[in-house]
């Protein structure tokens, strides 16, 4: 039985309509994947993950935590400059159903002087009502088709990757991490889903995104 966190449900989904869940190709036969990586940059990560994209001329779109693009903005603009998307991802990692409205939305405007995209992903995936109708009114909520649980210790590389194989379609949103916790999930399954999907004739690409102001 699929676990509904990895690939959630279509009730679910029609649930919360407010989501972009997947990006259905206007064309049925375009077989294309939209990578997501979260908590980035960090130098224990950040840069290897953008060197497995790259060998294989794969774009992808990074949810970055503002506090850690503060703290590394060398990488953070190695993302822009190899032509890959980012989304806010709050200033400091918060999780929605935890903490008070106010101040969960003025995290995330924190954030957006050192991120400027109209891109969002709540961390955990979970948001209150109230947070999810103000954040909707200039920004485009990201969840996912595919959540690989690269960040689960519990389970191994090889379930990770299955968390790929058995789900993806074209079009699919597939979360990984950038975090220190998910490196042996991640670095294995990202290296098989993009060796397997490349010879299989799927193309990598970044979400589009708008800033929400000129710098």
């Amino acid at each position: 039985m699929q676990d509904p966190i990895v690939h959630p449900p279509e009730f679910i989904r029609h649930f919360f309509k407010k989501y972009t869940w997947k990006l259905v190709p206007e064309n049925e036969e375009d077989r294309v994947i939209y990578l997501t990586f979260d908590d980035g940059p960090i130098p224990e990560m950040t840069p290897g993950t953008l060197d497995m994209l790259k060998r294989y001329n794969a774009k992808a779109t990074f949810f970055c935590v503002g506090d850690n693009v503060r703290k590394y903005p060398e990488i953070y603009s190695r993302i822009l400059d190899e032509g890959h998307s980012v989304g806010n991802h709050t200033y400091n990692h918060l999780n929605g159903l935890r903490t008070k409205v106010a101040e969960y939305l003025d995290n995330v405007k924190l954030a957006d002087p050192l991120i400027n995209s109209n891109l969002f992903r709540p961390p955990h995936g979970t948001l209150k009502h109230k947070q999810t109708s103000e954040l909707a009114k200039e920004r485009r909520i990201i969840l996912w088709d595919v959540l690989t649980k690269d960040y689960d210790r519990r389970i191994s590389k090889e379930r990770c990757w299955a968390n790929v194989l058995n789900t993806v379609t074209p079009g699919a949103i597939v979360v990984f991490h950038d975090n220190l916790k998910a490196m042996e999930n991640q670095r294995y399954a990202l290296e098989l889903t993009l060796e397997r999907y490349s010879l299989n004739g799927y193309k990598f690409l970044a979400i589009p995104y708008k800033k929400l102001y000129e710098n």
